[in-house]
């Protein structure tokens, strides 16, 4: 007789890999997720079959859907395995000084570079012996790589994440118009109409569609002419500084640029949205002292100024030519210190 009917015992991890095949609709998928092997996931979720006498996830074409009885239960399971969670956090204190956890945060590249060499520089005087890797992630497995443990957090422009996932806008960033130096348009002020009839090139990984700031024009009724387009705005600075196309790009983008390679900057000669980024964590990491003293440290980052961020090589080498400017707008500084 199966160890495993109603009212006996059940193994805890068979709940985690329930919880895994619930978020991600695959076996598969899950597997990967909880790094075990699918004959694993599968013996797994066969044990749990057994116990509460139902299919639990039925196929629905490559995925896998769940029953009526899966979901009425999953949110007792999901409960059960955060309290168990949070119950091994509070015992286990984290000690950034002593530490040799591994932290991977989703970003783009556009971030990475300036969000990396700071922290870092950070870490080897907070918690030299932590592991941070940055990883890229795509937007719409977002919500499921932060539930799966796969990301500690992340940090992107606004997207739309699963009721479990918290986050907190960083900072907003104004965006302005980049040119080479010489360019014929630098001499005078920049209208919005010399703007539009100009070429341009703009930052985009998809293949096709309009980008950040080409949807807002729309919304006003105004096109422009994209000339060129590339995935990086690394890539379309050096466009820009050795053509005449102009680039629309985040203002601290272009002024880290424009202390490596010398280029015109200016203000946006009309009323565009700024670009966003916001920090995202999963529920089941809100209370780990870990996870939320890597938070902090990454909002303090942010708060403080943002050259800080930008200008760390050159600091690194001793360079203070260009004094710290003060982030655009009002922002929440951390209330707690890192360390």
């Amino acid at each position: 007789m199966n160890d495993l009917k109603r009212g006996s015992r059940v193994d805890l991890n068979l709940f985690r890999v329930f919880d895994a095949i619930y978020r991600a609709g695959s076996l598969t998928r899950a597997a990967v997720d909880l790094h075990l092997t699918q004959p694993a996931v599968s013996n797994a979720l066969a044990r749990l079959r057994a116990h509460f006498d139902d299919p639990l996830f039925v196929r629905s074409g490559r995925s896998v859907a769940p029953t009526p009885l899966a979901h009425e239960i999953v949110g007792d399971i999901y409960a059960a395995l955060q309290t168990l969670q949070g119950s091994v956090l509070r015992g286990n204190q984290f000690r950034p000084d002593r530490s040799t956890r591994r932290f991977a945060i989703g970003m783009r590249d556009s971030l990475e570079f300036v969000v990396m060499p700071p922290l870092l520089r950070k870490l080897q005087n907070y918690a030299p012996q932590l592991a941070v890797h940055s990883v890229r992630v795509e937007r719409e497995q977002l919500t499921r790589q932060l539930a799966a443990g796969d990301l500690s957090l992340a940090l992107d422009v606004p997207q739309t994440v699963g009721s479990d996932v918290h986050q907190r806008t960083l900072f907003k960033d104004p965006l302005c118009v980049v040119m080479r130096h010489g360019h014929p348009l630098a001499s005078a002020p920049l209208t919005a109409s010399v703007w539009l009839a100009a070429r341009h090139v703009t930052v985009s990984a998809r293949i096709s569609g309009p980008v950040f700031e080409d949807l807002a024009l729309r919304r006003q009724g105004l096109d422009r002419d994209v000339s060129a387009r590339c995935q990086h705005y690394y890539s379309a600075c050096h466009v820009a500084a050795a053509s005449d196309l102009l680039l629309t790009a985040p203002r601290h983008y272009a002024e880290w640029f424009n202390r490596h390679t010398r280029v015109h900057i200016v203000d946006a000669p009309l009323e565009l949205p700024m670009l966003e980024i916001v920090m995202y964590w999963h529920q089941s990491a809100e209370d780990d002292s870990g996870s939320r003293w890597l938070r902090q440290l990454i909002a303090q980052l942010w708060a403080q100024q943002t050259v800080t961020l930008a200008d760390t090589a050159d600091e690194a080498e001793g360079d203070s030519r260009i004094p710290a400017k003060k982030k655009p707008g009002a922002h929440r500084k951390s209330r707690r210190r890192p360390a």
